[in-house]
């Protein structure tokens, strides 16, 4: 029996996500790929900063794994739609340990850095196609939209969760046991990953036409832009995902120079994600017409505590007004299941990259406005600056919300289905 049956309109539970058959083997997989991916980040920039003892190095290790991310995700979408995403997963999976290999070689043989540099890009580039993959499985997973939704929220907690533990597992296994340990353990994650979604996942064949050759190829991922850019509700959504991010990565750029020379920079850092999870907790508990409804108060909302860091108030008060914006982020939960419902099912692979891929870069530039607005005034007042004109596009964005459009588009993509679609 299906464990969402008989819900109805009602919340359904976390515990009734977990019963979806094979969705919790999927949901650890996806935890240990996420681990294996900042681990990696980590065991990297630790040999980078131990080789060049120089911060600008160590945080040009960083964006070096960033960057792909958005290249990877904007030029593998139509491959995710050629090939089924079972498959996809588990190539992507085994050839980001094939890189991992490479850099273990590397590490042991003293090799210079940009060669590390080079396959920590390869890696980050591939991870593309596994992002998309599984967000394409997961949509096929649900029958039951309203456990869709609520499977994406956990998901949004799981990865703050499993941001800060594979950081923490990484930072510990370099400084334990050296960093050839450490990116054996990440080895065995994308192993491990790819070894589950062999055996618990069901095989689908793709559908919808696709293009012919590499012009066919770049025909579907134009198309697939045009079609976003067109679409009146997946537009918006994306266009106030992007903006908002601004103000979601000001605490997090400038926490450690707001911080100074006390202690206080990690729990500054902090407090915004645990924010984010004490907000999808509290969202997750409306249904998902209500969700969709808070979305755009919620995100005019969240700008708003961080203004309050150009009064310079005391560190823990910082602390809470983080905390605070990071509650509010939640809004995030519902337009990011909302979209991916919302998107016909033969275009969901390149759509989602490309949607993806937007938000990488949207982040990447707001970390960077963030840093130079800091610099060029203080800490505080950049994360003030920051959401303030973070408030002002969120407003412009608001102003020319399509309602009905989205109000229509929530009521089809939550609609109940008759039949079954568990994979």
């Amino acid at each position: 029996m299906n464990p969402s049956q008989g819900q109805g309109a009602s919340v359904p539970t976390y515990a009734a996500v977990l019963r979806v058959p094979r969705y919790l083997p999927i949901f650890l997989a996806n935890a240990l790929s996420m681990w294996g991916d900042f681990i990696a980040r980590v065991t990297i920039a630790a040999v980078v900063y131990d080789v060049t003892e120089s911060p600008l190095a160590t945080a040009t290790t960083l964006a070096v794994s960033l960057v792909p991310s958005f290249f990877g995700r904007s030029l593998v979408g139509p491959v995710v739609d050629r090939f089924p995403y079972k498959w996809v997963l588990i190539w992507s999976h085994l050839l980001r340990a094939t890189c991992v290999l490479g850099l273990m070689w590397l590490v042991l043989a003293g090799a210079s850095l940009w060669p590390m540099f080079l396959v920590l890009f390869v890696l980050e580039l591939i991870g593309g196609a596994s992002t998309a993959s599984n967000m394409v499985l997961l949509t096929d997973l649900f029958e039951d939209r309203h456990l869709y939704a609520r499977a994406v929220g956990l998901g949004a907690m799981s990865e703050q969760f499993n941001q800060a533990i594979g950081l923490a597992v990484g930072g510990a296994l370099v400084a334990l046991v050296g960093p050839e340990t450490g990116l054996l353990f990440d080895l065995i994650t994308f192993v491990v990953a790819a070894l589950v979604i062999l055996f618990v996942v069901e095989l689908r064949p793709i559908t919808g036409e696709r293009g012919r050759g590499l012009r066919g190829f770049t025909r579907d991922l134009t198309t697939a832009a045009t079609d976003l850019a067109r679409h009146p509700v997946l537009a918006r959504l994306v266009t106030l995902s992007a903006v908002a991010c601004l103000a979601i990565a000001a605490p997090e750029a400038l926490a450690i120079p707001i911080a100074g020379p006390t202690s206080w920079g990690g729990v500054l850092m902090a407090s915004p994600i645990v924010g984010a999870v004490v907000g999808i907790l509290v969202i997750g508990r409306r249904d998902v017409h209500q969700q969709n409804r808070s979305i755009v108060p919620l995100a005019l909302a969240m700008p708003l505590p961080l203004l309050l860091t150009a009064l310079q108030p005391p560190l823990i008060v910082v602390a809470v007004i983080f905390f605070a914006s990071g509650m509010l982020q939640a809004f995030m939960v519902p337009l990011q299941a909302t979209f991916a419902l919302v998107t016909e099912p033969q275009l969901r692979g390149r759509i989602f990259s490309l949607a993806g891929s937007v938000s990488i870069a949207a982040a990447g530039v707001s970390y960077l406005a963030a840093g130079w607005i800091g610099q060029h005034t203080n800490a505080y007042l950049g994360v003030t600056i920051c959401a303030a004109v973070c408030l002002g596009l969120i407003a412009a964005v608001a102003a020319t919300w399509p309602h009905r459009h989205v109000r229509s588009a929530v009521d089809r993509a939550y609609a109940p289905t008759s039949s079954s679609h568990a994979a």
